[in-house]
């Protein structure tokens, strides 16, 4: 696979057999970068629904403003924006990003994704520049282990029905093989038949935002702590996604078109 955005400042760093670690600099919503928003964040959000954008800005804005005083607004943005450069880069989403009949960000996974004939299931984590021992190494062993517990059962919910439950969804249009596999794993979690993480596609996920500052992700650095990192980890393939956003207020601004 090879990534290669042409709507963000984005790096993809080969980390050895068919792995990647995916790097994001979003200092701005620039007119390029807007345009393509506007363009993807319905079928981001709601799949085909058809639905009129301004009408879906403003569910987001009266959802984020709900959450204002929780860290549900930061991880609700920096999953939109991981999902809208995973979707450029390919993947297609086996889930909507907002629960329709709730008005909320789904539960369970991050994000469930079909590239090719192959699955793969998505983590986020976010947190602030000022957030003591902050950084995306951190933030990706968060995700991971994340998966790692919710695919091994040691979660109250099951995620695959959650899973299966979007990508059943008529605007989703999931396969009907992919439909099929995320059936069996909800029916055997169901039953107390757990996995390994060892033998699913995984894609851990950080997004730190730096509060009006600036600063790119120093990618050499960075690929030296994640390729340690991952000598640790289990999986059949990983994408590691790591972003730097300039400020929660981008996106907000954007919604309300300031």
């Amino acid at each position: 696979m090879e990534f290669k955005s042409e709507i963000f400042n984005n790096a993809c760093l080969d980390i050895g057999n068919e792995n990647h670690l995916h790097l994001l600099n979003i200092e701005e919503i620039d007119s390029r970068l807007k345009t393509y928003i506007d363009e993807r964040l319905v079928s981001v959000c709601e799949g085909a629904s058809g639905t009129n954008l301004d009408l879906v800005k403003e569910r987001l804005i009266d959802f984020l403003k709900s959450k204002k005083e929780s860290t549900l607004e930061m991880g609700a943005i920096a999953e939109f924006f991981a999902h809208l450069y995973l979707t450029e880069m390919g993947f297609k989403q086996e889930f909507l990003f907002l629960n329709l009949e709730e008005g909320s960000i789904k539960k369970g996974f991050d994000g469930y994704y079909s590239y090719s004939d192959e699955e793969w299931i998505y983590e986020s984590k976010s947190g602030t520049a000022s957030t003591k021992n902050i950084s995306h190494k951190n933030k990706v062993n968060e995700s991971y282990n994340d998966l790692k517990e919710k695919i091994s059962g040691n979660v109250k919910n099951n995620p695959w029905h959650n899973a299966y439950n979007h990508a059943s969804h008529i605007d989703v249009g999931s396969a009907e093989d992919i439909r099929k596999n995320i059936k069996l794993l909800s029916e055997g979690f169901t039953n107390k038949q757990y996995y390994d993480i060892k033998d699913f596609n995984v894609m851990p996920g950080s997004t730190i935002f730096l509060e009006g500052n600036w600063e790119e992700i120093k990618s050499n650095d960075l690929k030296s702590e994640i390729d340690k990192l991952v000598e640790n980890y289990k999986y059949k393939k990983i994408n590691i996604l790591c972003i730097n956003k300039k400020s929660v207020s981008l996106f907000l601004d954007y919604l309300h078109g300031r």
